[in-house]
């Protein structure tokens, strides 16, 4: 299953220019729940991340093609994808994790916070993962990433896009405590039609980790007692 709009043939953004750069944003650490474990990609994991991107799922929901077709193609050949994850390994912008389901040990797919903003303590937020679908893997993995940003780098703000033909993902997001702010119309072009992009935030005031599965989302109102 993928959960974030994010092209992932697009070029990396440049860091931005306004004040330093935080030393922990370039240090990639491992992240343990109790379901997944987030950790830096390795050589190893790119052969399996490859393999995932080809299922037509992740181009689609991720808005990296435009078509069926398209979706069915390598959007690199394995070497080539080394290279672009050590150049992400390299960047001061980003950290970039390894999905890795627990249970299994397998590889899963891709969490990554990107597009760092100093000036205003803001970052960006993507994750894509292959055949994983209602094992709460991706909501698990999203809340140990924002809690990252929050708890450890003191970032202000947390970003994403998710396409409007992804409401699966926009519902795990509105779990971890994602709100709307608004949409960006016909967006994404999709076979012989137009696909609106929604933009979604967390702040920091907002953040907090659900003390069970059943906590309601930070924002949220919880149901009245039963009489």
């Amino acid at each position: 299953m993928v959960w974030g709009a994010h092209d992932l043939r697009r070029p990396a953004a440049r860091a931005s220019s306004i004040g330093p750069v935080p030393a922990l944003l370039t240090d990639t650490p491992t992240l343990t729940g109790d379901l997944v474990q987030l950790r830096p990609v390795t050589a190893r994991d790119v052969g399996r991340l490859h393999a995932l991107m080809r299922d037509p799922e992740v181009g689609r929901l991720t808005g990296s093609v435009h078509d069926d077709a398209e979706a069915g193609r390598d959007p690199w050949t394995v070497v080539q994808l080394q290279e672009v994850y050590a150049r992400w390994a390299r960047d001061t912008d980003r950290l970039v994790w390894t999905v890795v389901e627990r249970s299994t040990g397998q590889v899963a797919g891709e969490a990554v916070l990107l597009d760092h903003d100093p000036g205003n303590a803001s970052i960006g937020f993507r994750i894509w993962l292959g055949g994983s679908r209602d094992r709460g893997l991706g909501t698990e993995a999203t809340r140990l990433a924002v809690g990252h940003a929050f708890e450890v780098l003191g970032l202000h703000r947390v970003e994403l896009e998710v396409y409007a033909f992804n409401p699966r993902a926009r519902r795990v997001y509105e779990k971890v405590g994602f709100v709307l702010e608004g949409t960006k119309r016909e967006a994404l072009r999709y076979a012989d039609g137009w696909v609106d992009c929604h933009v979604m935030g967390i702040l920091a005031r907002e953040w907090s980790r659900p003390l069970d599965p059943g906590s309601p989302a930070p924002g949220t109102t919880p149901p009245p007692p039963a009489r």
